[in-house]
């Protein structure tokens, strides 16, 4: 049996983590299979994440169908994104939702795709799908952008598409939502905080970079990205290095004085 309270002692840590960092806005949130039931997921309920603080602002829900379990009655309306993501890839273990603006614009502009621009991103991979949630509206879904029903949730999942020689994983690790923002999908905490970072922070770069081949007139031209090859083996090494950033943010965060974890300092 895994320690539950070491895993949501780190749950609690990566929100702080991601609001510190300006990954998520007060309606982001992170969730985390439970390592001791594959049935269920946790989440932070209807709060920012820089003020989840303890067991209490945390529920559980079956990832069957996004129901909440063992006392939880209420939570995230877009949870079903989390617990689309976890039924349909059985090697995803935690799944981030961001708002986050540096990456909202390639989610509008249509002929901009999000690239990985330096070693960091390469877990972006080779293509970054747009989920448009307009196409899979029904006659009587609000048009509020929400993933809030299990049906919505399995069509954006369904994005990510199916790894062929691991059919149990995600064939992207990350897509976009147009008009919304975007997720990404990981193996542990530490490994889909660093994804949402990088994601957001390649973002950036890749906005700078066009803004400046603009600037100097040569605004038909497209930044140099990472080739293939370069993004393939980026990705392997952004996998084993998740301890790494995610040890520094641990201590930046706590050493912050805006956060207050009541189950402790997360292992690292």
């Amino acid at each position: 049996m895994v320690n539950l309270t070491a895993t949501l002692a780190s749950l609690i840590a990566a929100n702080h983590i991601l609001d510190y960092l300006d990954v998520l806005d007060p309606f982001g949130h992170i969730s985390v299979r439970n390592p001791n039931n594959n049935n269920t997921f946790f989440i932070a309920l209807q709060m920012g994440a820089g003020v989840v603080s303890s067991l209490q602002d945390i529920g559980e829900y079956l990832i069957l169908d996004g129901s909440g379990v063992n006392g939880t009655e209420s939570g995230y309306a877009e949870r079903y994104i989390h617990s689309e993501v976890l039924k349909r890839y059985p090697d995803v273990n935690a799944v981030v939702h961001s708002h986050n603006e540096d990456v909202l614009p390639y989610t509008i502009t249509g002929s901009v795709s999000l690239e990985p621009t330096y070693h960091m991103a390469g877990f972006l991979g080779n293509h970054v799908p747009n989920f448009d949630i307009q196409s899979v509206y029904n006659g009587t879904d609000p048009q509020d952008m929400l993933v809030n029903t299990p049906r919505l949730g399995a069509a954006l999942a369904a994005v990510l598409g199916t790894n062929t020689s691991r059919p149990t994983s995600p064939l992207y690790t990350t897509a976009l939502q147009r008009g919304h923002g975007f997720i990404t999908t990981g193996s542990s905490i530490e490994q889909v905080t660093e994804f949402a970072y990088y994601a957001t922070s390649s973002a950036r770069v890749q906005t700078r970079a066009i803004s400046l081949l603009s600037s100097s007139g040569m605004g038909s031209q497209n930044p140099q990205y990472l080739s293939v090859d370069e993004r393939k083996d980026s990705k392997d090494m952004n996998i084993w290095i998740r301890y790494k950033p995610w040890r520094q943010w641990v201590y930046q965060s706590e050493r912050s004085g805006m956060y207050r974890n009541g189950l402790g300092s997360p292992p690292v």
